[in-house]
């Protein structure tokens, strides 16, 4: 099928907007999610990362349900993630809308708009690709961000009667990154339950995380997509692929 193009009125900047909020999920995914670290061990907030830093990538591969909430609307579904580059969500709410990176190419599929946005991955290069989720990755976030904790070490419930929680903040040193201020909340278990993002446009947008289960073995072809045959294309649309 040939590429499809939106014209630029109302319509395409719902969607464009719909999809560069999914894109910083993605960033977000990649860089947080596989987090396992024992907050009990926290003494500062910078050492608490660096642990985090350590620790990365000693999560083969995990799956956990996903509810996203941003302003009046949300989204749920189920995030499969494989280390150290492949993920998928697959959306219950909106059904049938998915996420999917095979390492070489990210998929965002919208079934209300019957339109597949892919960015090419594959001449990126792999180390690149990788460092996104790894230490390196880490490093690189910790460098852009100032981090420290929201009320102090100790834990705190993540909702009123809820399960106890450590939370971080971090707050960006610079107007170039997605979200200018991030919220952690870390369970006792070194699992990320919560994110709150703030982006420079003062949107809040919150990911809850649940039903987390790691090293369960997820095959490379589960991260397989194609997209539906009658779904309209729009390719790169992140960047162009390098040479």
């Amino acid at each position: 099928m040939e590429a499809f193009v939106l014209d630029e009125g109302p319509d395409f900047l719902y969607i464009w907007t719909e999809v560069c909020c999914l894109s910083r999920f993605v960033v977000v995914l990649f860089f947080l999610l596989p987090l396992t670290v024992p907050a009990q061990d926290i003494v500062t907030a910078a050492r608490f990362f660096d642990t985090v830093s350590e620790k990365y990538g000693s999560v083969a591969d995990y799956t956990a349900k996903v509810s996203i909430q941003q302003g009046k609307s949300s989204m749920d579904g189920t995030v499969l993630y494989k280390n150290p580059n492949k993920l998928r969500i697959e959306f219950s709410n909106p059904p049938g809308q998915v996420i999917n990176s095979d390492g070489k190419t990210l998929t965002v599929f919208l079934p209300r708009y019957s339109v597949a946005f892919t960015q090419e991955l594959k001449k990126r290069s792999d180390a690149a690709i990788a460092a996104m989720a790894s230490k390196q990755g880490l490093n690189l976030l910790k460098s852009s961000y100032s981090i420290g904790y929201v009320t102090g070490p100790d834990p705190v419930p993540l909702d009123a009667g809820g399960e106890s929680v450590v939370k971080l903040k971090l707050t960006w040193r610079s107007g170039s990154q997605a979200f200018r201020q991030l919220e952690l909340s870390v369970s006792s278990l070194g699992f990320i339950r919560r994110i709150i993002g703030v982006t420079a446009a003062q949107q809040t947008i919150q990911f809850d995380f649940s039903a987390i289960k790691t090293n369960i073995g997820i095959p490379d072809n589960r991260f397989d997509y194609d997209s539906p045959p009658t779904a309209n294309m729009i390719h790169n649309f992140l960047f162009e692929p390098e040479g």
